[in-house]
């Protein structure tokens, strides 16, 4: 995986045995430089100050859902190229495809282990995986 393992990755989700939880999955594929949002708009305020090579985002939260996010997020000329990747639950296709309209980079339905995120990290990066 020739992926940046340096890079910042911004993880927003309203429960924090989740965020623990994909915080420890991010760090055994060997990423160390992990933040955390409680919700879309807290994750909005950090990516306007910081900048984040990935974003993990919940769908479901309140009282900004991670699709809210996403869509301000494709919007803001300053971050729209930031590569974004919704968990959920639910595994709807109307989400779905909701999601890739609105931009989405990847989709990973929960539960998912290490290598199902190492697999939709690479997937979002695909130059930098060597041939």
């Amino acid at each position: 995986m020739a992926v940046d393992f340096s890079m910042s990755i911004l993880v927003v989700d309203d429960y924090n045995t989740m965020i623990r939880i994909i915080r420890n999955l991010l760090k055994q594929l060997g990423f160390e430089n992990i933040d955390d949002a409680s919700d879309g708009s807290a994750a909005l305020n950090k990516m306007r100050t910081k900048k984040y090579g990935l974003v993990i985002s919940d769908w479901n939260m309140e009282p900004m859902t991670g699709y809210d996010l996403l869509r301000e997020v494709r919007a803001d000329p300053n971050l729209a190229t930031t590569p974004f990747i919704m968990v959920t639950a639910e595994s709807k296709t109307e989400n779905v495809i909701a999601a890739k309209k609105a931009g989405v980079n990847n989709y990973i339905v929960k539960p998912f282990n290490a290598a199902t995120l190492k697999n939709k990290i690479e997937a979002v990066f695909p130059d930098n995986v060597p041939a």
